[in-house]
């Protein structure tokens, strides 16, 4: 059965659609990733890595066009996300040592 598809060209007031494959902006391979690093990580290590990470989404999503409100947003959402999984591991067991420590 074939499909009748119509196209429209954008209007000039739509914005550009940035894709990624959570709501936050990364994926959830990388929210588990810092959760594991900050489950191994303490003190002074752990805020650098974490104010780090925090950074490099900010500055990822500012260079993809999005206003700094938004990215706000998505860097909050992002610190939830990491905090939840943290909880989530941490009822699942202890986070494994590095073998590299």
């Amino acid at each position: 059965m074939a499909t009748e598809m119509t196209c429209r060209p954008a209007a000039p007031n739509e914005g550009v659609v940035i894709a990624f494959p959570s709501g936050t902006g990364t994926g959830t391979a990388n929210i588990e990733r810092c959760a594991r690093e900050l489950g191994r990580r303490h003190g002074a290590d752990a805020i650098a890595f974490w104010r780090a990470e925090c950074r490099r989404l900010a500055d990822q999503l500012l260079a993809a066009g999005m206003s700094e409100n938004d990215v706000g947003e998505r860097v909050l959402q992002f610190q939830q996300d990491v905090q939840i999984e943290l909880v989530l591991s941490h009822q699942n067991g202890p986070v494994p040592k590095s073998q590299n420590r």
